[in-house]
């Protein structure tokens, strides 16, 4: 196991400054910063993936809580299995802490008892501690063993609370059952005369109260509400059901209920407010319509009769800001089939000045969802259409990625007069660092195999040197295939007799580099082909004269009796690993077998590497 989780990032945090930390503990695979689907935002943690465990383990022993952009990070082996997360086993609830307690502060109190898995000091929205926290042992003994050792002692002065964690779930559950048995009631709405005597004697009828107390402001006013704490649950219950209601003024109506915490409190409203935009969602589901580019004309009352013929509506209500309208609204029908023929009649009826769009109402994080999916399969599709088609060569199993189709381009008889022979700048060879991931090559998981085009040899093939004729803008020493195969189908095939006569003009003497081919005429150069045993004879015209992945086939085609005779088992990943290749080296290898034999052990040791890795990983 060899991936981290990174928590507790900044959001401004990126894979390139992940990895320059934790290449400092050894070679890593991969780093990924986990983003918002469609704002593409970080959500605050990333997986670091390394090559060897032991030193995903150096980063986790180094560098847990290291200091990041001024916030610590807080790292832990990934668990891609979430139930061992939510079983709760050997995980430690902590409470009552101190407010400068964090989570290093934490984890070095309680490795002591344990190999830990996670450790997490909860925080607001500011990064103060909110007083407790979570620590998840490997082991449910070491859970244990930090319960019995720390539960109640001193940290930092304050006595702190240490248990097993409970499940929200259960915690829900038990505090409902805890609801029907209290002592404490809370009683508002009383107003500003009352006092804690008056409040003991409205309550002291319905048994022994311990505590009463009517809550003042500094000027000795009540705040209007106060607490009354009974001895008995019983009798506290019997005071909620008679007083809860209770008019003690003239349209002033007393409210008496349990007690309860601030957080219990927002809890239970949220709760409840939940279940009301649930019950909204599935009452207006299908019959609530959304109708945007309104013209400013159109108010509550257009809108309305506009749809009135489809049914009856319940609402219609155009959205306003500072008074004005802000292009959309809403339409609600009372049954769903109304709601569907208004759709199919009145989206893209224009009413006013402008076309209407009528569809069903969606809730945001719907629409969002919606929208996501939409940009991710238009995206895909791009990609497709970019891409070719799959070749296969060898049958099922041996397969390979096509690359992106080069531009092509056309040149005419006057263009290619002017084509130089030799390239304008020399041969650099390509300075490509192969990446950790996918290799310089593009193939995902193998790395060290160089796909980059070679610089040409000093006296190159006649086929080859003119395929390398133009070079193709930012790259100066590469071969444009279809321009290229262009040329010499220009001057050997389909050149007119009149194209290879001189011209009846004679260039000045300072005319600064004249073209060769006008300045003194040749005869058409014999286009060289490749053979290939059992294939057609390959020349730069029916080369230059294909689609960009009919180029690939064609290459591929000629390659594949080659290598299987080398490695028949491998034939077809090699082709394919070749084929990523630019097309000038591939016609290089196959005029000059050394250089092909050089490539497939290569590509052989690629393959090799990499079923080697996979065999560890599975073990």
């Amino acid at each position: 196991m060899a991936s981290l989780y990174v928590g507790d990032l900044q959001s401004d945090i990126t894979e390139a400054m992940l990895f320059e930390k934790f290449s400092t503990a050894g070679p890593v695979l991969s780093i990924r910063v986990c983003r918002d689907v469609i704002t593409r935002r970080s959500l605050g943690y990333a997986y670091v993936n390394f090559q060897q465990p032991a030193d995903a383990e150096r980063a986790l022993d180094t560098m847990n809580f290291d200091m990041l952009k001024g916030r610590p990070i807080r790292i832990m082996w990934s668990q891609r299995d979430p139930s061992l997360r939510k079983s709760g086993v050997g995980n430690v609830f902590i409470k009552n802490l101190d407010r400068s307690i964090d989570n290093k502060a934490m984890y070095d109190t309680f490795s002591a008892f344990g190999n830990i898995l996670s450790c997490k000091v909860a925080q607001d929205e500011t990064g103060e501690s909110k007083g407790y926290g979570f620590v998840h042992f490997e082991t449910e003994e070491a859970a244990n063993k930090s319960i019995d050792k720390v539960n109640g002692m001193l940290l930092n002065g304050k006595k702190v609370y240490v248990g097993k964690f409970i499940p929200r779930k259960e915690r829900e559950k038990e505090l409902g059952e805890k609801a029907k048995l209290f002592t404490n009631v809370y009683v508002k709405n009383f107003g500003e005369d009352m006092t804690d005597d008056k409040l003991k004697e409205m309550f002291e009828k319905y048994g022994t109260i311990t505590s009463y107390k009517v809550m003042a402001k500094d000027d000795g006013k009540s705040c209007g509400f106060g607490f009354v704490a009974f001895e008995d649950p019983e009798a506290a219950e019997q005071a909620v059901l008679e007083l809860n209601g209770k008019e003690i003024t003239e349209g002033k109506y007393m409210y008496v209920g349990r007690a309860q915490k601030k957080a219990e409190r927002q809890q239970e409203l949220k709760r409840k407010f939940e279940q009301l935009k649930i019950e909204r969602l599935n009452r207006y589901q299908g019959v609530n319509l959304y109708v945007k580019n309104l013209d400013d004309t159109i108010d509550d009352e257009r809108l309305r009769k506009e749809f009135t013929t489809f049914g009856t509506i319940t609402s219609a209500k155009v959205m306003l800001e500072d008074g004005r309208s802000k292009g959309f609204g809403f339409v609600c029908f009372s049954a769903p089939e109304e709601a569907t023929k208004a759709v199919t009649e009145m989206n893209g009826r224009i009413v006013g000045t402008k076309p209407l769009y009528v569809a069903l109402a969606q809730r945001k994080d719907e629409r969002k969802a919606h929208l996501a999916s939409q940009y991710i399969q238009r995206m895909s599709n791009l990609r497709m259409q970019q891409m070719g088609p799959m070749y296969q060569a060898g049958g099922a199993g041996n397969f390979f990625v096509p690359t992106l189709p080069q531009p092509q381009r056309f040149y005419g008889p006057a263009q290619m007069a002017q084509v130089r022979t030799t390239p304008r700048w020399p041969a650099q060879p390509s300075q490509v660092r192969p990446n950790a991931q996918t290799g310089s090559s593009g193939f995902t998981t193998m790395q060290g195999f160089r796909a980059t085009p070679r610089a040409p040899p000093a006296q190159p093939g006649a086929m080859r040197n003119a395929m390398s004729a133009r070079p193709i803008t930012g790259q100066p020493t590469a071969a444009n295939i279809n321009a290229q195969g262009r040329a010499m189908a220009g001057a050997s095939v389909g050149a007119s007799p009149s194209q290879n006569r001189a011209p009846n003009f004679k260039y000045n003497l300072n005319v600064r580099n004249p073209p060769q081919s006008m300045a003194m005429p040749q005869s058409a150069p014999v286009q060289q082909a490749v053979h290939i045993q059992g294939q057609e004879p390959l020349t730069a015209s029916m080369l230059a004269a294909a689609l960009p992945q009919e180029q690939k086939q064609m290459l591929g085609e000629r390659l594949f009796p080659l290598i299987q005779c080398m490695y028949p088992q491998l034939t077809g990943k090699i082709t394919g690993m070749l084929l990523e290749i630019d097309n000038s080296e591939l016609l290089h290898m196959l005029e000059h077998n050394e250089s092909l034999k050089a490539k497939v052990e290569e590509a052989v040791a690629v393959l090799q590497a990499h079923q080697a890795k996979q065999a560890v990983k599975k073990e």
